[in-house]
C-alpha cells in the first residue's frame, strides 16, 4: 500500500494496501441524490459469487458498449459496472480463458486482470461499514505546527475557504458523524466505490480503516473550537471509498469509479493518498497492468474535463520514483516478487499526467525520511509528520507519510479554487506551483534541481496564506505583524499607518484580526479609527476557546482613510494570556 501513517506514532511503511500514508476507508452513499449524470451505466445482474472469479477490465472505444457487453455475457463473464462515457467495462470471470478469449472480439482494445486474487463475495452482496459511536471532545482547537508551517492559521482570516467547492476523499471513507467534520460533510455527494461500481446507501462511504478520516479532517476540519481545524475550514467534503475492506486495497476498477463519480459530481479537487493495488508500478509491457495504466488513464482525464484536479501522494518507501530500477512490492493482494523495472513504469495515479505528486516535509523545510522523491516528478511539498487529525468514533490521532502530506496541498488547492471561482485544473496546477515557496536542496547527493524546482520538494512547500492572496494592489492593504502580548486586566493596542489612499474608507473595510489567547470570552476587542471612533470587532464572545482568527467587515465610510489606525485588545480576566499575533486592513 501506499499508506505510510499510523496512529500514536510516526510508523511508516508500505502496507497491503495502496495507501500512502494510512489505511483507506469506504464511503457511504448520500440520502439526497443530485441531478448528476450517473457515474457509471447500470450494470446486468452479477451472478452468484464462485470460488476463481477475478475482476478485468475491459478497454473499448467511448460511447455504446452494448455489443461488448454482450461478447462477455458470452464467454463466461459478466458486467459487473461499465462506464460507457470512457470505453472501460469492469468485468467478472472465473475462466482462465476469459481474458485471451475477449482479447480476440471486434471492438476490444484491451482486457487486463485488476487482481492476482479473487474477487470477494463481498463485492455481490455489500455490507455497511460501522457508523461508530461519537467520543465529545472538550472545548479548544489550539493552531497545529503543521497549520503554521503552511500559514494556514493565517489564511483563515483572510478566506477560510468557500462552501461552493467541493472535496472528493478517494480513500478508505470518512466518518461522517465526527464532531469536526459534519458540519462541512456532503453526503448527498458522497459513495463506496469499492469493488468497482457506485454504492450509493447511506453509510457506504464510511470508514473502514481510519485513513480516510485522518485527511478529512487535514483537508476541511471545521472551525468550531473543537479538536482540529483544516487547511481549508469553509470548504465541504464528500467521501469516495475506494478501498475495500478487510484489506485497505485500492484495485484499479475502484479508482476509475472514483474519478468518474468525482467529474460527474463537481468536486474541484480530489485527494488521493494511495497507489493503486496491487501493483506498486505498473508496467506498459505488461498485458494486465497496461490495461490498468489506460482505465485510470482515461477515468482521470474524465474527471479533469469535468473541471476536477487530482492531487496524489508519492509514497512513502523513500523511492527515487525518477530512477527506477526495482520493485520487490508487488503483487501485494497474493505473493511478491522481485522484478526489474525501468521509468516507464508508473505509480498509479501519481504519474499520470496531469496529476499533481506531493511528497512529505517533515519538520520545518527539511525532507522526511519516508518520502518517495524524483527529479521532474515531484510537483509541491507539504508536511507529512506526526500530523494530528481527526479519527472515527469523534477521537483524533497523530499519523505520518506522504498520505498526510496531500490533503495539506488539496487544502491549499480548495484555497486557491474558492479565492478564485471558475478556475479550471490547468490553472489551479500552475497556481499551486507559482504560490509555493522554494526550498533549496540539503547537502544530500540524492537531491538535484535546483532551488527553484528539485527532486526533494519540486516547485516547495505550500503556501495557504499565498493561496488565499495577500497581495492587494498598492495603497490598499496594511498590515502589523509585531507581536503585542495581552497581559490579564490590561489593554493593549497595535497601530497600522495608512496612507497613499484617497478620500475616505469603504463602507466594506475589511479588517483582518489574528489573535492568540486561551480564553476569547476574556477579550473585547475594538478598531479606533484616526479620529479615535472605536468600531467593536469581538466583546466577550466565545467563552474558554482559543484564539481569534477573522475577517470583519466595517462601515467606516465616514472615516478619512489615511491615519494611524489601531486594534485595541483588552483583556478584563485573570489566568488567561496572549498576544496580538497580526493583524490587516484592506480598503
Amino acid at each position: 500500500m501506499a499508506l505510510a501513517a499510523t496512529l500514536g506514532a510516526a510508523l511508516v511503511f508500505g502496507a497491503p494496501g495502496a495507501l500512502a500514508g494510512t489505511l483507506p476507508v469506504g464511503p457511504s452513499p448520500a440520502p439526497a441524490a443530485k441531478a448528476h449524470a450517473p457515474a457509471a451505466v447500470p450494470a446486468s445482474p452479477s451472478a452468484a459469487w464462485v470460488a476463481g472469479t477475478r475482476a478485468y477490465l475491459v478497454i473499448t472505444a467511448p460511447g455504446d458498449s452494448s455489443a461488448v457487453r454482450s461478447a462477455i455475457a458470452a464467454n463466461a463473464g459478466t458486467v459487473f459496472s461499465n462506464f460507457d462515457a470512457i470505453g472501460v467495462i469492469v468485468a467478472h470471470s472465473a475462466s482462465s480463458t476469459f481474458a485471451a478469449t475477449m482479447r480476440g472480439v471486434a471492438g476490444v482494445q484491451q482486457v487486463g486482470a485488476t487482481r492476482t486474487s479473487d474477487v470477494p463475495a463481498d463485492a455481490y452482496n455489500p455490507a455497511l461499514p460501522a457508523n461508530p459511536a461519537q467520543a465529545s471532545t472538550p472545548a479548544g482547537e489550539p493552531v497545529r505546527a503543521d497549520m503554521s508551517q503552511i500559514k494556514a492559521d493565517q489564511a483563515w482570516a483572510v478566506n477560510p475557504g468557500s462552501a461552493s467547492v467541493t472535496v472528493g476523499i478517494l480513500d478508505t471513507g470518512v466518518d461522517d458523524q465526527h464532531q469536526d467534520l459534519a458540519p462541512n460533510f456532503d453526503a448527498a455527494d458522497s459513495v463506496s466505490c469499492a469493488y468497482g461500481k457506485p454504492d450509493t446507501r447511506v453509510g457506504a462511504w464510511r470508514d473502514v480503516d481510519t485513513h480516510g478520516t485522518h485527511v478529512a479532517g487535514t483537508i476541511a476540519a471545521a472551525k468550531n473550537g473543537k479538536g482540529v481545524v483544516g487547511v481549508a475550514p469553509g470548504v465541504k467534503i464528500a467521501a469516495v471509498r475506494v478501498a475495500e475492506p478487510g484489506n485497505s486495497f485500492f484495485f484499479a476498477e475502484n479508482t476509475i469509479c472514483g474519478f468518474v463519480w468525482a467529474g460527474d459530481h463537481g468536486f474541484k479537487v480530489t485527494n488521493n493518498s494511495y497507489y493503486t493495488d496491487p501493483w506498486q508500478f505498473n508496467c506498459p509491457d505488461n498485458i494486465d497492468q497496461a490495461a490498468i495504466i489506460e482505465g485510470v488513464k482515461r477515468a482521470q482525464e474524465y474527471a479533469e474535463s469535468k473541471g476536477s484536479l487530482q492531487i496524489a501522494a508519492a509514497g512513502n518507501e523513500n523511492y527515487d520514483l525518477a530512477h527506477k530500477t526495482t520493485d520487490s512490492a508487488s503483487p501485494n493482494d497474493s505473493t511478491p516478487v522481485t522484478r526489474t523495472i525501468t521509468n516507464a513504469c508508473l505509480d498509479i495515479p501519481t504519474e499520470l499526467p496531469g496529476v499533481v505528486t506531493v511528497a512529505a516535509n517533515g519538520t520545518g523545510v527539511t525532507k522526511a525520511s519516508f518520502s518517495n522523491y524524483g527529479q521532474n516528478v515531484i510537483d509541491v511539498a507539504a508536511p507529512g509528520s506526526n500530523v494530528y487529525s481527526t479519527v472515527p468514533g469523534g477521537g483524533y490521532g497523530s499519523k505520518s507519510g506522504t498520505s498526510m502530506a496531500t490533503p495539506h496541498v488539496v487544502g491549499v488547492a480548495a484555497l486557491i479554487a474558492s479565492a478564485n471561482p471558475g478556475i479550471t485544473p490547468a490553472q489551479l496546477r500552475a497556481k499551486l506551483a507559482a504560490q509555493a515557496n522554494d526550498i533549496a536542496c540539503p547537502s544530500d547527493s540524492r537531491c538535484t534541481g535546483t532551488t527553484a524546482n528539485n527532486s526533494f520538494f519540486g516547485e516547495g512547500q505550500v503556501d495557504a496564506l499565498k493561496a488565499v492572496g495577500t497581495t492587494p494592489p498598492p495603497g490598499t492593504y496594511f498590515e502589523n505583524l509585531a507581536d503585542f502580548a495581552i497581559n490579564d486586566n490590561a489593554t493593549v493596542e497595535s497601530p497600522i499607518a495608512v496612507t497613499g489612499v484617497t478620500g475616505n474608507a469603504p463602507a466594506t473595510l475589511k479588517v483582518g484580526v489574528d489573535i492568540k489567547h486561551t480564553y476569547i470570552g476574556d477579550l473585547k476587542v475594538d478598531l479606533v479609527a484616526p479620529d479615535g471612533t472605536v468600531y467593536t470587532l469581538h466583546n466577550h464572545a466565545g467563552g474558554s476557546t482559543d484564539n481569534i482568527a477573522q475577517t470583519y467587515t466595517v462601515n467606516a465610510s465616514s472615516e478619512v482613510a489615511n491615519g494611524t489606525w489601531k486594534l485595541r485588545v483588552n483583556d478584563n480576566a485573570a489566568s488567561d494570556t496572549g498576544k496580538i499575533d497580526a493583524w490587516n486592513l484592506t480598503f
